[in-house]
């Protein structure tokens, strides 16, 4: 989603710690995934197969909202996301959402975090460059080298909706 970046800064890259290392605007599917020593040529051929089985799909960004110390942009729908995220977490239990912290997860793309005494300057701002609608074509695989992240795998979605 490198369109959100234009979106998201300059207060993402200053307020999301994920940004310093290397992460991009992204709605995550699961975090944390498996360790990646585990993670082989039969893990990617089935996140292939789960990433072919989701037809491509736009969403739209319309407006912000918060979690207590996340201010994030709401995907519309947010259903493609849930999907994703389901059958990723069905194929390994063993790696729930978020360790298993929440009981529901709510797909959102991470504005800034940490600093809630400035959501409401960040917002106003932001939302001067809403709508975002984009086009999410691929699953990314995102890894973890000890310094930066770095995507290691790009799996299409399956054909677009007609």
């Amino acid at each position: 989603m490198a369109e959100a970046e234009a979106v998201v800064q300059p207060w993402w890259g200053r307020y999301d710690e994920a940004a310093r290392y290397g992460v991009p605007p992204h709605v995550t599917v699961l975090f944390p995934f498996l360790p990646l020593d585990d993670v082989d040529a039969g893990v990617i051929e089935t996140l292939a197969g789960i990433a072919r089985a989701q037809p491509r799909f736009v969403v739209e960004f319309g407006s912000c909202a918060r979690f207590p110390t996340v201010l994030y942009l709401r995907p519309e729908p947010d259903t493609p996301f849930r999907r994703l995220t389901a059958a990723v977490t069905a194929q390994w239990p063993q790696a729930p959402p978020y360790c298993g912290q929440f009981d529901e997860v709510m797909p959102h793309l991470t504005v800034a975090q940490a600093v809630p005494e400035r959501f409401d300057e960040i917002e106003a701002d932001v939302v001067t460059r809403l709508p975002l609608r984009t086009e999410v074509t691929e699953l990314q695989l995102l890894a973890f080298d000890g310094q930066r992240w770095a995507s290691r795998y790009r799996l299409p979605l399956g054909s677009a909706v007609s």
